[in-house]
């Protein structure tokens, strides 16, 4: 079983920055993929930010020029820079590691979730 904390949300201005960071339990040799979701009121589960071991990174539309994923190995730890917060960015972000389970198999665990909220 894969733990994961996470840290780094809160109350922010519009044009702010915050940074999100999730360390997992596992060691990074076992990482598939680490990514950010964001989950707003009414609103279905949505990537933010993803981040494959071999370094590639993918964002959503609205996150692209604003949003920075990057990986700390040493730590297993995946953090995402938010920066220009607008309150469309408001809700609770997830983060999901995805592991190598065994032969051809990946599981995907996600964390607790910390609240974003973007609002002056």
């Amino acid at each position: 079983q894969v733990q994961l904390v996470e840290s780094g949300g809160g109350l922010v201005q519009p044009g702010g920055s915050l940074r999100l960071s999730c360390a997992a339990s596992v060691n990074i040799f076992n990482i598939h993929s680490m990514g950010w979701y964001r989950q707003a009121p009414g609103i279905s589960r949505e990537l933010v930010a993803a981040i494959v071991v071999g370094g590639s990174t993918s964002y959503a539309g609205s996150a692209k020029g604003r949003f920075t994923i990057s990986r700390d190995d040493a730590r297993s730890t995946v953090y995402l820079q938010m920066n220009r917060l607008k309150p469309e960015d408001t809700g609770i972000y997830y983060c999901k590691v995805r592991v190598y389970a065994g032969q051809s198999q990946l599981d995907d665990y996600w964390g607790q979730g910390t609240q974003v909220t973007v609002s002056s």
